[in-house]
């Protein structure tokens, strides 16, 4: 790897932001909100930032930049893509629940559904593009040995630059739905008044954003793909070595 050195400082970084970000979330629905349950009350609710931020943020990212860990080089292809596969399906799994502690919140207090910019986004666009591109179209593709290769090298510059896609829209979204949560939450003082919640939760917001940063950073070197080699024969004394970079 080209520049392993600086490789380990801007992984270091994303690691220590995107733990900081989870334990900021879990500080502020435990600190600042009602905690965590599972009683269709605000406790409930706080499910939802919660996995969000582990799930599709964290495990995301940390999916994205897998096969860019050098220390995992030795691992098969096939088990890269396993390990890739599964961290995307456990993110998948834990913003269902999310979304279901949403819904279960908003029936039970009698607010509507699907309103907001915020759910629009969050279910219409990123879940269900994410469901699709990555878990269906992905797994099928890549997983089943069933596809042409043919087709498995025109699908993945889709497959790679929708997941950046999708990973970015989900770093906008989490900052939509954690201001409008500040916007409605804060009522003595506003939001607008920067009480101690307000000033945590922006610190939150700006984390998501570095961390994001990083994991695009990562994801878009070049020379710190996953390199394997070729070797082909072409004839007796002649031995042609091609290095090629995927993911």
């Amino acid at each position: 790897m080209e520049d392993f050195t600086q490789f380990l400082v801007v992984f270091s970084m994303a690691a220590a932001v995107g733990v900081l970000s989870t334990v900021f979330v879990l500080t502020w629905v435990l600190h600042f909100k009602e905690g965590l349950g599972w009683d269709g009350g605000l406790a409930e609710f706080n499910w939802h930032p919660v996995l969000m931020v582990i799930g599709f943020v964290s495990l995301q990212g940390l999916a994205i930049i897998i096969y860019r860990l050098p220390w995992t080089w030795h691992c098969s292809k096939l088990t890269m893509k396993f390990i890739h596969a599964g961290l995307n399906l456990l993110a998948f799994i834990l913003a269902v629940v999310s979304v279901v502690a949403v819904f279960d919140f908003h029936n039970g207090a009698k607010i509507p559904n699907m309103y907001s910019l915020h759910s629009w986004l969050g279910i219409g666009c990123t879940k269900s593009m994410f469901s699709l591109t990555q878990l269906v179209l992905g797994v099928g593709m890549y997983l089943i040995p069933l596809a042409p290769i043919s087709w498995k090298v025109a699908f993945m510059p889709f497959h790679v630059y929708s997941g950046l896609f999708l990973f970015t829209s989900v770093i906008a979204v989490s900052l939509m739905g954690i201001t409008e949560k500040l916007i409605f939450g804060l009522k003595d003082p506003k939001y607008k008044d920067s009480p101690p919640e307000a000033i945590f939760v922006n610190f939150l917001g700006v984390f998501l954003v570095v961390f994001g940063v990083l994991i695009l950073w990562i994801a878009t070197r070049t020379s710190w793909k996953r390199a394997v080699l070729f070797f082909f024969l072409l004839d007796n004394d002649t031995i042609c070595v091609y290095l090629l970079y995927i993911c």
